[in-house]
């Protein structure tokens, strides 16, 4: 019978006419990557502005306004700030898991070869980084050293929103590339956060996070159609298990984020009846997509992107901090070098190869955009100077204009190739003679 992806009956045109048309056409163009990279990037312009205007204690106000949740035992107590980078974006990385785990299971990355390739460009990825950061503060020492996890993090939401905005013709294959890598780059960054910046670690919340999200687990599993066929199912029943377990991770002392990637990974890809047609893992990903690229990343990157640059004087000040060279030669050269130098050595290996689709040219530029680091990177830099620390403050400047110099060098790159790719898909839909065969392969 054809379905919405809901599951109800009659089909998504059906659906669409027949309920909310109004909703249900601004939920389509939510679903577009290019229209949330463009209202992600659209809500850090604005919060950088706002930033460095007269009126900028407004928005630092706003920020840090705290906004608490009284449940016994827990401290939730955070700002807006906060609780947009460990809460909302945690719904960002929930439909990355999803996607991810889609990847893994049925798509470009079930084969081990293909999977292992983003993997240890990942990990390429923030070692060179580092290495290059404690190189330019090894004179100085001390403090400055503290700073050397800052530029390892890929921002994955702001990346993949460049990439689908400069690229919406490149191979598919980049942008799986991109998030995969990006999704390992950030657990490498949260573990590093664990263990060395976390000094009140307290892995009994951790253990007890178990208990939700295994009952999550085992539902989303079992009860697979009943949760797919019913939208109110997966609000009812699967989002208070998962709110239980994002407060006792964030609670434990590692970034909550993390556990948007479990949950994600927790629900079944394939039917239970292993008939053909979609899982519970596409549909809860079509529904919740809107929500993501509509509200919670672009409010993550508005309470993220807003960065005091301090004028002439601030940037003069800057640039005078071994940090600042630090992290942005780390983003801007040491992800490049780390992720596309340890994509060769490995696709040298017998056991990994690269997705028939990608081409070296356009792997280098996805490497530029692996440079683009926000969330992970502000919050490495609090954890490493304190927000009391000139360093803290250099070290904030230096991510957005690292960051920043990613991007446009990330689309500079891919912008043309993208072009290509444009133009060959048009002339592979030509067919003069009306035959069935487009012109390019007769």
């Amino acid at each position: 019978m054809n379905t919405t992806p809901d599951g109800r009956p009659g089909g998504e045109t059906a659906f669409r006419r027949a309920s909310y048309p109004e909703y249900l056409r601004i939920t389509e163009i939510l679903r577009k990557e290019t229209v949330g990279g463009l209202v992600l990037i659209v809500a850090a312009a604005i919060a950088i502005v706002w930033a460095n205007t007269p009126a900028a204690a407004s928005y630092f106000a706003l920020r840090d306004f705290h906004v608490s949740v009284p449940i016994p035992g827990l401290d939730l107590d955070l700002s807006l700030g906060h609780w947009a980078s460990d809460g909302l974006l945690a719904v960002f990385f929930f439909l990355t898991g999803l996607e991810l785990k889609k990847e893994f299971v049925i798509g470009d990355l079930n084969r081990f070869s293909r999977a292992i390739v983003p993997v240890t460009a990942a990990f390429g990825g923030v070692l060179v980084p580092a290495l290059i950061y404690v190189a330019f503060n090894a004179a100085a020492g001390g403090e400055t050293l503290r700073g050397w996890a800052i530029p390892t993090a890929t921002d994955i939401a702001f990346a993949v929103a460049v990439l689908a905005v400069i690229g919406s013709h490149l191979p598919s294959a980049l942008r799986i590339f991109l998030l995969t890598l990006a999704v390992v780059d950030d657990l490498i960054a949260i573990v590093i956060i664990a263990f060395v910046y976390t000094s009140d670690l307290k892995p009994q919340y951790l253990l007890l996070s178990l208990v939700p999200i295994l009952l999550y687990t085992y539902l989303a599993q079992r009860h697979q159609r009943f949760i797919g066929q019913r939208p109110w199912a997966a609000w009812v029943i699967l989002l208070p298990l998962g709110v239980a377990a994002w407060a006792l991770v964030h609670e434990s002392g590692v970034h909550a984020t993390i556990a948007g990637v479990v949950l994600g990974f927790a629900v079944p890809v394939r039917r239970k009846d292993g008939a053909p047609g979609e899982g519970l893992a596409e549909r809860l990903e079509h529904r919740f997509r809107p929500l993501s690229s509509g509200f919670c990343v672009p409010l993550f990157a508005f309470f993220s992107a807003g960065v005091a640059i301090g004028g002439a004087e601030g940037i003069a000040k800057a640039l005078g901090d071994p940090v600042v060279w630090g992290i942005v030669a780390g983003l801007v050269l040491g992800k490049p070098i780390g992720i596309l130098g340890s994509t060769w050595l490995v696709t040298k290996t017998r056991r990994a190869t690269l997705d028939p689709d990608t081409r070296w040219g356009d792997l280098l530029g996805v490497t530029l955009l692996g440079g683009i680091g926000f969330t992970v990177s502000l919050l490495v830099s609090e954890l490493s100077f304190g927000l009391e620390s000139p360093h803290y403050e250099h070290a904030k400047v230096a991510i957005l204009a690292g960051s920043l110099l990613a991007a446009f060098l990330g689309a500079l790159w891919l912008k043309p190739r993208d072009r290509r790719y444009r133009e060959i898909a048009e002339r592979e839909k030509i067919d003069a003679n009306r035959d069935g065969v487009p012109d390019l392969f007769e």
